[in-house]
């Protein structure tokens, strides 16, 4: 009997150690329900690639197809690739995870002198720097005409949301500083490091680390998103300027394009802890390295999802170095999700199971990307089969319609009648925030000689537009740029009338975090 039993395990084992039947049409049909454009599945299973395949097209309106050679913006799970450079560094004995950061960088500071005495390597990677949730985006988002010391040296004058090391808020701008690092102890751009000593190192040869070599290859995808509704995620589905994306200095933190094939191989690296495919003996880092990045450092909150996808919330959740250990259903997980404008990318491990996959998509449509997981975790895992892809569409449809309604409810308590302050031509003039930098406000004929007021980001290129009255002294940002969340614009008078200093804020409550107008306090810039 206990032979039947254990042949009985095997089979039931065996029937889920494969990609679900019928995955292709599964993915194809959930594409088709939303318009996405372009989709690539790779998935590794006990150190086998069993499954890498490119899905729909390359770009709405082209009839090239994805394959699985096809390359894709990864966003943040560049996140865990800039870290493996830094264990490179470590296994070499150049750099330890506890060494203090001004050690290596001198000119690093942060806004408060003991944090910056007391930063370390690892600091820079659990997001536990005391910064606010996407602090200093704005600095390189939506693209930026600074150089990445720019941006290590502005991030002196962003005062944190919390103490030291107190709690858990994700941020972009240390990884930026983290490549910086890269870049000091190994003598080598962090472009160029990642492209030899990681992506060539591990075989991924189609996998870049500088936007102009994502350019040069054909076999690429363009972003899309719908951006012509009330909020982002409604409307048309649009192809963007792909070279009006987030631009080089912030690659460290979600620069790089890989394919399908790639990734399978990315996966192997992982799950092999740090072993490269081929069985001969050779490692990108080691095995101690491995432990170390896969090793919770920080809690990060448990929310509750709400029905439809109640089931997913997890047990427990925290952040390594560069990657989110959690559970999903009770199973523990290693994954990171990737998000720049127009993209979505998501690789998720679950050690226990010697099984890998990644996910990429050419386009924002989430309830495509968070469904076709779940349901490959579900299969993996031995859950019922269930139709994640509807669940998150209702959920998303939700969130979309609670967007729409807070913007019904700011509108329906707008002061409509109300004039400004002062004569337009009052409020240009020049001004500056401490971290940000320059902006030009400039009072201008508009369309049919109109006058009215323009605003300029002088360090974004192209972040201009027109300021539109909203109600007394708050106006509204319509960008040039539609892909760019319009922002409220508020001009503070002092006793004698004139301009003090202005202060922003998303006008969509969806606007991605990036988006941290909040955080900005300009000033006149004396002399002007």
């Amino acid at each position: 009997m206990q032979s039947v039993a254990a042949a009985t395990l095997l089979l039931a084992t065996s029937a889920l150690a494969a990609p679900p039947p019928g995955l292709d049409a599964r993915v194809e049909a959930a594409m088709q329900a939303y318009g996405t454009p372009g989709f690539a599945v790779a998935i590794v299973e006990d150190g086998k690639v069993v499954h890498a395949k490119g899905y729909g097209v390359r770009k709405l309106g082209s009839p090239e197809r994805v394959d699985a050679d096809t390359i894709f913006p990864t966003g943040s799970t560049g996140k865990a690739v800039t870290t493996a450079a830094i264990a490179i560094l470590v296994d070499e004995g150049k750099l330890g995870w506890d060494d203090k950061v001004i050690d290596h960088l001198p000119d690093f500071r942060m806004h408060d002198p003991w944090v910056t005495r007391e930063m370390t390597v690892r600091d820079l990677l659990v997001h536990r720097s005391g910064l606010g949730l996407g602090a200093g985006d704005l600095l390189y988002v939506p693209r930026t005409s600074r150089s990445r010391a720019d941006v290590v040296r502005a991030l002196r004058h962003i005062a944190p949301a919390t103490s030291f090391r107190s709690g858990y808020a994700y941020d972009n701008i240390l990884y930026v500083v983290a490549g910086e690092l890269v870049a000091a102890v190994s003598g080598q751009s962090w472009e160029s490091f990642i492209r030899d000593r990681v992506f060539r190192a591990a075989g991924m040869d189609d996998s870049v680390s500088d936007e102009a070599e994502r350019f040069a290859n054909p076999n690429r995808a363009h972003p899309h998103a719908r951006i012509d509704g009330r909020v982002r995620g409604l409307g048309t589905q649009v192809v963007l300027p792909e070279r009006e994306g987030l631009g080089q200095v912030a690659a460290p933190a979600g620069g790089l394009s890989s394919s399908a094939n790639d990734l399978a191989r990315w996966l192997q690296v992982q799950l092999a802890q740090g072993a490269l495919p081929g069985g001969e003996g050779k490692r990108l880092y080691s095995e101690a390295s491995a432990r170390e990045m896969w090793t919770p450092q920080v809690l990060t909150p448990v929310r509750a999802y709400p029905p439809p996808i109640s089931d997913m919330t997890p047990q427990f959740s925290s952040y390594a170095l560069g990657w989110s250990v959690q559970d999903y259903r009770g199973v523990k997980t290693v994954q990171h999700g990737g998000a720049v404008f127009g993209v979505l990318t998501m690789v998720v491990l679950v050690p226990d199971r010697k099984l890998g996959f990644s996910l990429q998509m050419s386009s924002e449509d989430y309830p495509v990307m968070r469904g076709v997981m779940n349901e490959l975790l579900d299969h993996y895992l031995g859950f019922p089969k269930r139709d994640w892809v509807a669940a998150f569409g209702e959920w998303n449809d939700s969130r979309l319609a609670a967007g729409v309604a807070a913007l019904d409810a700011t509108t329906a308590g707008k002061r409509a009648q109300t004039r400004p302050s002062l004569a337009l031509a009052q409020y240009a003039g020049r001004y500056a925030d401490g971290w940000y930098g320059p902006i030009a406000i400039s009072h201008d004929g508009q369309g049919g000689g109109r006058p009215g007021l323009r605003i300029d980001f002088l360090q974004s290129p192209n972040m201009a537009g027109t300021l539109e009255h909203h109600q007394y002294d708050t106006f509204i940002a319509r960008w040039d740029d539609a892909a760019i969340e319009p922002a409220y614009v508020t001009f503070n008078l002092d006793a004698e009338g004139k301009v003090a200093r202005i202060t922003m804020k998303a006008v969509s409550p969806l606007a991605d975090f990036s988006y941290d107008y909040q955080d900005l306090l300009f000033t006149p810039v004396r002399g002007d």
